[in-house]
């Protein structure tokens, strides 16, 4: 258990190191930031909504011309504590972590360390490790990086999605679970492919925990080490990570996750045979790599958001060209990172993991929005059109603000300030 302490002027370099440590980039927005305000019925309208589905808790973050202008926790993180939501609270953001891999991908293409166009395996390949040789179907020789970005690498899943059968690959591939990503890229090549890379699209999660690999092959660091350093540090995120598999790891200012009641256990990850629920222990959450195992705060995920929304109200991270291949749909390979772009200017990527699942979204009159849940809607994927509608009817009681940017409030707390106010977790 952590718990946050009081600091004064006094406190000695121990405690200053602790505290570095422990406090999110984001504290200063919390639930008690006074502007902007929410109009009457504005609460009304996600309270119904968690009432509606049975979610625990949420996180809300809405930006307008480049500004965060609301940010904002609902129901509970913990609900056996009672910790309410807060916008420093992280979420596991699941799919939603390949626009982060994208992103990323996009990065390296323009710092001219890779092509597109790239082949991925074989020995001329980018992963042209010994381990990966001799594929069952020699088209995989062919896939290249943009057919991966684009989910067209040949893959479906007509047998079941490569990255959620942690057991089966185990025993198959005679291994001690949990398995990690490079085992079960090794299982998936010793199988036929389901098309002709190039010739079908079907998504892919293997397609980006394969494209995670090819950041660390490229960049020689941990696929989380570079994001970090080449995206996420630069637009000023620090709070995001990856993710935990097991509730004892979560991080700490992360939520805690819930399924529905008729949830069925799994078989855990690490082959201890016992029965565990999907969302601690029963899917490997880390194996996913840059198809899925991130977390972050909301907040968090409006700066990355806007970074590539190809407004002039923020500077971009990437070039006006790379995103326009992740988003125009004309070019054959888009939507990339993005779950979808529409030519009118809305986009979006959505993410669920059993626990979780969120929602993010570009519109083109410049206001954009962030929603995150701590818990699995009993509707399953369908929750993604009703979290749209909700949104729908949220924004318009947003108070305005001119000019004010909560971005500028996310600065540390000062040393005498005291944390008191925020439980223990």
């Amino acid at each position: 258990m952590l718990s946050l302490v009081s600091f004064n002027p006094g406190a000695r370099e121990n405690d200053v190191l602790i505290y570095e440590k422990l406090v999110p980039n984001n504290i200063r927005i919390t639930n008690n930031t006074p502007e902007p305000q929410l109009l009457p019925g504005g609460e009304k309208i996600v309270n119904s909504f968690l009432r509606r589905w049975s979610i625990a808790g949420a996180s809300i973050a809405v930006a307008r011309d480049g500004k965060l202008i609301f940010a904002r926790g609902f129901g509970y993180a913990d609900t056996v504590d009672k910790i309410q939501t807060q916008p420093f609270n992280q979420f596991r953001i699941a799919s939603i972590s390949k626009l982060v891999t994208a992103i990323a991908v996009m990065k390296l293409q323009e710092e001219g360390k890779l092509s597109l166009g790239d082949k991925v395996f074989g020995p001329d390949g980018i992963l042209n490790d010994p381990y990966f040789y001799e594929p069952k179907d020699k088209r995989v020789y062919d896939i290249t990086v943009e057919e991966l970005l684009s989910h067209e690498g040949g893959w479906t899943q007509r047998y079941g999605d490569q990255m959620f059968m942690p057991i089966v690959i185990a025993e198959k591939m005679n291994v001690r679970p949990p398995v990690d990503t490079r085992t079960i890229v090794r299982f998936a090549l010793d199988k036929r492919l389901h098309y002709t890379p190039g010739m079908g699209r079907a998504y892919s999660n293997l397609g980006y925990s394969i494209l995670g690999l090819v950041i660390e092959k490229i960049t020689g660091m941990p696929y989380e080490n570079y994001c970090r350093q080449a995206i996420l540090e630069p637009l000023g995120i620090y709070d995001m990570a990856i993710a935990g598999n097991l509730k004892s790891e979560r991080a700490p200012f992360e939520v805690t996750y819930y399924e529905t009641s008729d949830a069925v256990f799994k078989p855990s990850i690490y082959g201890t045979g016992e029965m565990v629920p999907p969302r601690y222990g029963g899917n490997d959450i880390r194996s996913l790599g840059g198809a899925g195992a991130w977390i972050a705060t909301a907040p968090d995920l409006m700066r990355l958001l806007l970074s590539v929304d190809a407004f002039q109200t923020r500077p971009d991270i990437l070039s006006s060209q790379s995103i326009q291949f992740m988003t125009d749909i004309s070019n054959g390979f888009a939507p990339v990172g993005w779950k979808t772009t529409v030519m009118n200017g809305n986009w979006w990527r959505t993410g669920s993991f059993p626990g979780t699942a969120g929602m993010i979204k570009r519109q083109p009159d410049g206001t954009a929005w962030v929603v995150l849940l701590n818990s699995s809607a009993w509707n399953g994927p369908d929750i993604y059109s009703y979290i749209s509608n909700m949104m729908n009817r949220l924004l318009p009681k947003i108070h305005p603000v001119p000019d004010y940017d909560l971005f500028n409030n996310s600065l540390p707390l000062p040393l005498n300030t005291a944390l008191t106010e925020f439980p223990k977790l």
